[in-house]
Parts: structure tokens; sequence; C-alpha cells
């Protein structure tokens, strides 16, 4: 049976062998790792002489840990194994090992420390209580009273560092039966063996130190490990201490990495960090002389002398830094604890004092690792200050120097380069960094604001003073910092930007941000040639747009600076200065003044369009929005510029007549382009079709640009644009839909067509009303999608909503060929995900345009004339979408829209009410009078037979969602507005013929649906009667 096992591991592991073969193995051990004694070869396999090959040991100690782990083996059978691995380790860990068999290697000793470690787990409550002192004989050699057998030491090592992870390890999650195992364990090793653990410790360093670095590091590594669950009186002896320290600080001459001194400081630090009351605490950091220890550490050689060199030892750093945050962690805890007496609080202020030099050093290191170990015991320490009430002189004095270092940080370091494709990743770390400092300085100025107002107002003050002195000489850096702190500064000045706009400025910090906002437009920072220093200053511009207002007198120098931006060389600068330069004058429109000639002057040669067709590959580029620098990313930050030109255009300073000649002059050239490149684009040509998709998007922006009035908008927004700027505009409309009749072949067309027509709609108004046939047989094509019928229903929304009186007589013309193009994709069959996805979506939209017509009271256009044809359609498409609730072709959404269709239909053709809902319900003797004759009776033969169809559907079940209980409510309010049109009908059908079909009395149903108009109500009620029919 070995040799079965055995050859069959070696098949599954063998990347040459045959598949089937292979799976057939594989069949194989997964039979043996289920067979309750399938362990018992494997077992006799591991400790074989001569010994397997380590694939096949260490697949065989897999499936034995599986059957321990999972409670197959009885605890006499265990104790069997036992032996069996004790006699194992026994012939190949003693001393006197007389088979000269070598000793296991790391990876199979760490699969028998989890055996191991497994039967202790079921054997040292009751069955193997000599566990510990077993082991413990391994680690000497006969006649000697020394841990002096190096091979048995480290896999004892071994075995404690698993034990911990099975056990003590709080990272992991657990069930509750194995936190309680897990708690009765190590409540046994504590009573049982701790002294005798930590003595081990003790021994192992002892005797190892000096020589034997990998025993030393690994028993270093387990007391850090067990330290947390240990007894601190053990651990804190003086002889371990006298132990631990030489190895914290020893020196290594050739100042390369000392695993074993950073593995010291690693576990001091847990030693340190051990939970203890508030008062142990502050006298343990006295006792240890931590403070003593952690200074001969930062001025050590590697620390302090080779400190920006290349021999900078950032391992040790780290550790340091760890040991540091530990330490000022559990300070900050005791000052917290307000029960704490006040000595206890006076030693934990003065330790405070004492470490936060060496918090600042770690936290001021240039390397960022170590920056940011120190980071939380920081922002611990700041949290803290904030809930002071009154903050004491001491930790007044303590806030300078953490402010100085959060910014100093900040700052870019000498061996930094902006930009550069190969430094993406460091910056990508050290803007992340940065979003942590910022943190911490709001924690400071939430302390002392008005110290935070002067450390960076007078930074930024001072860094311009130099700008001018040193002028393209200074460094970027400082000047970065400055900037970078200025566009931060505005969360403390202006918690309310709009005061700034008004002039309401009064706070110390809005001045000072007003003057150095001063400062920066009259220096000469635009001369800068860094990019990253022009990059800030076009953010920080658009970012207080609003000291603009109040400051116009700076607005035409600013529109200076951006019109060279907006040229600059470096592709980054360009285009992201399109976009900013779009943000600054659409924010300002109101105040840049009469200024559209000379700026579409000199940006006249950014705006013509030079389409490139995207390679197949560059679907898969993965470049960030910031550094994409794609045709189609240009082409998106150009657009940028038309809306610009549209903004500045349109500024009240503007006539009419200028405004219209502006519009002429920008889209004239565009017009010709589109003529230009038409013939080729009608015979299939990509970079053609592109380049007038991009017209099309061009010119739907520039209108954009000109107005931000949206049909139905409120009066507050303003209106449409002049009759001469509509005139326009109205060119550029026909010139879409002349290439859309063209080429609505094209879905790129299409869609951008679809995109320029809601923005034309805010400039022409209701002018466009005529062209909307047009426009539905451009945009709705034969070969239009799901997707795009939804967006263009979704557009007529908008269409009905801002033109609802206007609009009567355009959509009679339109609806039907509109309804027409929606059956034939509603009627298509979904060929896949992303297909169903669209249906739904078309679906929901459909109907949100049908109770758009029929809220805005334009229903008449559903039954006219003209649309008769289509009438029928539509009352059995939307019967048809509420009966969408069960099976795979579930849509509770469209089912609830459709209900709430129907409901409106029943409103307003079904005539007054002739039957009340309420506490007191009642029915006239009027007969139903609805407004389509034989609606009332329409109304009871459809409406209300779908209601009862879904509620009889068994594949619908309610209850299981938020959703279903939504239709359950949409159908309730039907039932109600049908029972309010059709009064006594409704109650002789109820009664008389559909709830004796089920066998109930339905004067219960009309009590409940008659007396309230809650929603829920009536949910809970259908939900009840649901459940009664199982």
């Amino acid at each position: 049976m070995e040799s079965q096992v055995e050859n069959a591991v070696e098949i599954v592991f063998n990347p040459n062998s045959d598949g089937a073969l292979k799976e057939q193995a594989l069949n194989f051990l997964n039979q043996l790792r289920e067979d309750p004694t399938g362990w018992q070869v494997c077992a006799s396999l591991f400790v074989r002489t001569p010994k397997a090959s380590e694939v096949v040991r260490h697949t065989s100690l897999e499936i034995v840990n599986h059957a321990v782990q999972s409670e197959r083996v009885d605890t006499s059978t265990l104790t069997v194994l036992k032996d069996t691995l004790l006699d194992y380790i026994r012939r190949i860990y003693a001393d006197g090992n007389t088979t000269n068999e070598p000793t296991d290697t790391p990876h199979i000793q760490n699969k028998l420390s989890q055996t191991i470690t497994y039967l202790f787990c079921f054997l040292y409550r009751d069955g193997w209580q000599s566990f510990i002192d077993d082991f413990l004989a391994f680690t000497t050699t006969q006649n000697s009273s020394r841990p002096d057998n190096a091979p048995g030491v480290i896999l004892y090592l071994r075995i404690l560092g698993s034990l911990h992870d099975e056990i003590a390890d709080l990272l992991l999650s657990r069930q509750n039966h194995d936190l309680k195992r897990n708690s009765e364990l190590k409540d046994l090793v504590r009573s049982r063996d701790m002294p005798k653990i930590t003595r081990s410790w003790q021994e192992f360093l002892g005797f190892y130190s000096g020589q034997d670095d990998v025993v030393v590091e690994k028993t270093l590594k387990v007391m850090g490990k067990w330290v947390s669950w240990t007894d601190i009186q053990l651990v804190v002896s003086q002889d371990t201490l006298n132990l631990l320290f030489p190895l914290i600080g020893r020196t290594n001459p050739e100042s390369s990495e000392d695993r074993v001194r950073d593995a010291a400081i690693s576990a001091f630090t847990e030693i340190v960090g051990k939970k203890m009351k508030p008062s142990d605490k502050t006298e343990m950091i006295s006792y240890l002389s931590l403070k003593e220890i952690v200074s001969q550490l930062v001025e050590s050689p590697p620390l302090s002398e080779f400190q920006n060199t290349s021999r900078y030892d950032t391992d040790l750093g780290e550790a340091v830094a760890k040991l540091v945050n530990t330490i000022m962690t559990d300070i900050v805890i005791v000052l917290a604890d307000n029960s704490q007496p006040q000595d206890v609080k006076v030693r934990a202020e003065q330790h405070l004092i004492g470490f936060l030099p060496f918090l600042l050093r770690f936290f001021s290191d240039e390397y960022d690792e170590i920056c940011s170990t120190v980071i939380p015991s920081l922002t611990d320490l700041l949290t803290y200050l904030r809930k002071v009430p009154e903050l004491p002189a001491s930790y007044n004095e303590v806030l300078p120097h953490i402010l100085n270092a959060v910014i100093m940080k900040m700052r870019y370091d000498e061996t930094s380069s902006w930009g550069a494709e190969d430094s993406q990743t460091d910056e990508a770390e050290f803007q992340e960094l940065r979003k942590k400092l910022h943190l911490l300085q709001k924690s400071v100025a939430a302390v002392n604001q008005d110290l935070f107002v002067d450390v960076v107002s007078n930074l930024v003050a001072t860094t311009f003073q130099t700008l001018q002195q040193q002028g393209s000489q200074m460094d970027w850096r400082d000047l970065d910092l400055a900037l970078h702190e200025m566009h931060l500064f505005g969360e403390v000045a202006l918690p309310n930007p709009g005061q700034m706009a008004k002039g309401q400025v009064s706070s110390v910090a809005s001045e000072r941000l007003g003057a150095v906002m001063s400062k920066m437009v009259e220096s000469d920072i635009i001369g800068f040639a860094h990019p990253a220093i022009l990059l800030q200053y076009m953010e920080i511009c658009v970012r207080y747009c609003a000291f603009f207002e109040s400051q116009r007198h700076y607005i035409p120098r600013v529109l200076e600076s951006f019109v060279q931006l907006v040229h600059h060389n470096h592709v980054r600068i360009r285009t992201r200065s399109w976009y900013l330069f779009h943000r600054f004058v659409k924010q300002l429109r109101a105040h840049v003044g009469n200024v559209a000639e000379d700026i579409i002057s000199a940006i006249s040669d950014l705006l013509p369009i030079k389409a490139e067709v995207s390679g197949e590959d560059s679907d898969n580029d993965m470049s960030s929005d910031e550094t994409d620098n794609s045709a189609d990313a240009l082409f998106n930050s150009q657009l940028y510029l038309f809306e610009a030109i549209g903004c500045i255009s349109s500024t009240s300073a503007t006539p009419a007549e200028k405004q219209a000649l502006y519009a002429r002059t920008v889209m004239d050239p565009l017009f010709s382009d589109i003529e230009l490149h038409l013939p080729r684009a009608k015979t299939g040509d990509a970079q053609a079709i592109l380049q007038i998709h991009h017209i099309i998007m061009a010119l739907g922006t520039l209108a954009h640009g000109f107005t931000d009035w949206t049909p139905g908008a409120s009066t507050s927004q303003g209106g449409p644009p002049d009759k001469l700027v509509a005139e326009e505009f109205s060119r550029a409309a026909e010139a879409i839909l002349f290439a859309l009749s063209e080429l609505n072949h094209s879905v790129d067309i299409r869609t951008a067509a679809r995109s320029s027509f809601s923005r034309l709609l805010g400039v022409l108004g209701s002018a466009m009303l005529p062209t909307l046939p047009k426009w539905i047989e451009g945009l709705l094509s034969q070969s239009s999608t799901k997707d795009e019928m939804a967006m263009f229903l979704r557009l007529l929304d908008q269409v009905v909503y801002g033109f609802k009186s206007e609009i009567y007589s355009f959509l009679d013309i339109l609806l039907t060929p509109l309804l027409e193009r929606v059956f034939g994709g509603l009627s298509e069959p979904a060929t896949g995900t992303d297909d169903e996805v669209q249906l739904a979506e078309l679906r929901r939209e459909y109907l949100s345009f049908l109770n758009v017509i029929l809220s805005y009271k334009l229903e008449g256009v559903l039954i006219s004339e003209t649309n008769q044809g289509v009438f029928e359609s539509i009352i059995t498409s939307v019967v048809s979408l509420s009966k969408m609730v069960g099976g795979q072709s579930a849509d509770l959404s469209s089912s609830r829209s459709a209900f709430s269709v129907m409901k409106e239909m029943a409103k307003v053709w079904g005539g007054p009410n002739i039957a009340t809902v309420g506490e007191n319900p009642s029915i006239s003797n009027d007969s139903s009078s609805p407004s389509i004759p034989g609606f009332d009776q329409y109304m009871l033969d459809k409406f209300h037979a779908t209601c009862w169809d879904v509620l009889q559907n068994t594949e619908f079940r309610p209850g299981s969602d938020a959703q279903t209980r939504q239709v359950l409510g949409e159908i309730g309010l039907l039932e109600q507005a049908i029972y309010q049109k059709t009064g006594n009908q409704f109650v002789q059908n109820i009664t008389t013929s559909l709830f004796p079909s089920f066998g109930l009395d339905g004067n219960d149903y009309l009590r409940c649906l008659t007396s309230t108009q809650e929603k829920k109500v009536l949910s809970q009620y259908f939900l009840g009667l649901l459940k009664s029919r199982g």
C-alpha cells in the first residue's frame, strides 16, 4: 500500500505526467484522505527508513493532519501516533543518532511541527502531560545539562511557534468551541509548563549567543510570540534582561543586516507592549530604562552616523520605530484614562516628553516605511490632545515641533524626480503618505488653530518671498510644499467658501489665505519651469475661485497665465490646463468681462480637431487618468476648451451679436470639416467617421458652454441664450442631423449626436421640437442597440418635462414610429448577460416614458387618431411586463413600474371616483363614467385580472426581498384605483367571482383595501394571503 501511495504522489506532482493518469492518482489520494484508516499508511510512510522523497513525506503528513484535525482518530490511536512520531524524532533529532540519517528540511520540520501541534490540542489535557518535558529532553546531549543539541533545540522552537499560531494567534478568526478549547489549553500551559518554557529561552540565549545566530533568532521570535500570554514576571526577569540587552545593542562591524538584533528589538517591543494596568505600564517603562535603550539605539552608527548614506540600516530603523510607536501608544492610553491617579498621569506625562523627540525623529525619517511606522501613535497623541479641555503649557510647547515635522515630511525628498515613468509607484506611495499626513495636520489645527494658521501662512509667505529673490534658482520642492499647504489651508480658512465670494472674510485664517493668494498671483510663479509648480498653481486658482470674485482685478492676470499654460509643451500640464481653464472661466463667468475675442484668438490654434483611430490593443491601456496621453484622452480634454469658449463668449458683458459672432467663428471651420470628411465617412473610413464624431461632440460641448439652462429648470437658472445665438446653433443642429442621416449606421455617430442633442436643448429650447422626428429617425436606426433606445427614451423624458405645454402636437406625430422601434427592441430575445441588462434597462425606460406622459396630462397622444393603432400594443406590453415576477426572466423592477403605469391609466381614463377609501369608505349610486367608453370593464378584465394572475403565480415569492414587497404595494394601489373608479362592479367581482374561486370570503380583503392608503398595510395583507396558500 505504501508503494501505491508513493507512486500516486509522485505522479500528481510530476509536471510531465499524463493528464488522465494524474487525475486517476489525484482521485486515489482524495479517497485515501477521506478513508478513516488511510492516515495510518501515510504515518508509516513518513517515518520509514529509507526516507521517501520530500513531496511524498509532506503529502503523507498532510493526510495525517487532516485525519487528526477532523477528529477521525480516537484517543488511544492518537496516543499510538504520538509514540510513533516521538520514536521518529528521537531517532533523527536526539543526541546519539546512530542511523546517520540527516535531519529533515525546514519545510518538513514545519509540517511535522504542525502535526505535533494537532496532537497537543487533543492530548495535552489528558494523555500527554509530559509534552514540554519530552521535547525539552531532545535539546540536550547525553549526560549534559546544557541545551547543546542544536537540531533538537530548533525543532522544539518550531513546535513552540506552531503551538502559539494554533491556540494564541489573535489575528486568526476561530469558532467559539475552538476559542474555548484554546483558552483552556493556554491556562494549562501557564500552570504546568510556563516557567520551564521561559527558563529554556534563557538557557538558549545564554548558550548560543555568539555561537549560533539561527538558534538565537528563532528563540527571540518565539519569545515575541509567547509574551502576550505569558506572565510578565517570568519574562521581565533580570536574568532574561541581562541576556536580551546585549543583543539589542550589539554592533555589526560590517554594518550589514543583523537579524538577531532586529529580532531582539521586536521581542522587546512585544514585551513592552504587553497589556497591563496603567500604573504597572508606567513603572515598567522606567524599570526597563526604555528611554536610555532607545537613545542608545538612535545614536548607534547604523542610525546616526550612517544616516543619509547607503549604509543606513532601514531594518533597524523600522524595528526601533516600532518600539517607539508601541511605547508612545501605551503612554497615550494612560494619559487618556481619566480614572488614573495623578501620580500615574504625571509619570506618563514625563515619559511623553521624554519619548516625543524619538517619535519625531522617526516620523521625520527620509524613508517613508519608517515614518509610517510611528504615524499610529502620533495620531493617538493628537486625538488625545484634541480632547483635553485646556491644553497645559507643556503640551502647547510640543505642538509646534509636531506640526513642523508633519509639514516637512510632506516635502519631496532630494532624490525624488517628479513625473518620471519609472517613479510612478514611488509617486503614488508618496501621495498616499501625504493623505495620512494631511489628517495629522488637521488634527493639529483642531488642537490649536492659531498655531496652525501662523505656521502654515508664514511658511507660504516666506516661500513666495524666496521665490521673488531667487526666481528659477529656487528648489522646486520648497515651492511645491508651500503650494501644497496652500491647497490644504482652505479646509481651515474657508469652511464655507461662499463667505470669501461675498467678501465676508472675517477669520484670521481667511484673511491669511487671501493675503497669500495675492502674493501668489502677484509673484512670477508662472515663469517657474517645473511642471509640478505650474499644475499646483492652476489647481489653487480653481480651488479658490471665490477669492477672485471679490478681487476681480486679478482675473485678467490669471486668464493670461492660463492662455500661456494651455500651450505648454509638457503634455500633462497642457491637457490638465484645458480642464482647469474651463473650470476657472465657468465659475467666474459673471466676472471675466468681454474678453472672448482675445482668448479665442489666442487659443484658436488648439481648436482644430485631428481624430486618431486607436490601435487594437489600446483598450488594454492601464494608464491612469492623470497620465493617459492616448488620442481619446487628449480629445476629451480638448472638449473642455470648447466649453470654456462657450462660457467666455456668453458673459453678460458680451453683446448678443458678439456672442453669435464668436459662436459662428468657432463653428464655421467645424461645418467645413464635416463636409470635407463626409464622403470618406460614407465609405466606412474609420478615421473620417471618428473625425465627424469628434466634431459633433465639439458642437454640443460648445453649446453647453453657452448656457447652464435646461428645459423645465427654474427661472433662477436664467433662460436660453439670445435668439441671435440660438440661430447660430440651429445651424449646428442642422449639420449634426445631416451627418446623422448619412451615417446613422455608425454607433459612434449616434452616440455623439445623442449627446449633442441633449446639450443643444439648452440653447435652442422649443425650437428643437419640430426636428424631433428627424432626431428619432437618425438616433433609432435599425442597428440601434437596446441600450441606445433606453438612453434616448430617458432623453425624451427630459424633453417632455421641459416642454410639456408645447410638445403635444410633436409627440402626437412621433409617438407611433418611436414606439414601434421600442417594441422591436423589447421583442428581441437576450443573447447574453450584457444583452439581458440592456433589455431590462429598456423595459424600465419605456415604462418611465409612459409614466411621464401620463403624469404631465399628455395621455391624449396615446389614444389620438394618429396613435390609435399602437394603443392596444401599449396596453398589451404593459400587462406583459407586469407579469415578469418569476423564473429566469423575472424583472421585478419592471413589474413594479408596469403596475404603476396601469394605476396612472386607471386614474386618467377611469373617469371620476365613485367610491372612497378611508376610515368610512363609501360607494355612490352613480355608475362609472370613464373618459374612454368601456374602459371601466376593460380595467376589470385586464388590469384587475392581471393583479391576481401575478398573485397566483407560484414562482412569485414575495417576502424574500424589498422588491417583491414593492410589487405587492403597487398591486394594492392599482386595485384601489380600480375600486374607486368602478365601485360596485369591483365589489361584485370580488365577492361573487374571484374570492369564491379561491374558497375564501372576499369581505376581509375589501375591508383592508378600502380602509387604508398605506402600501405597507396592503403588502402585509397580500403576504398573509399568499402564505396561507402554501
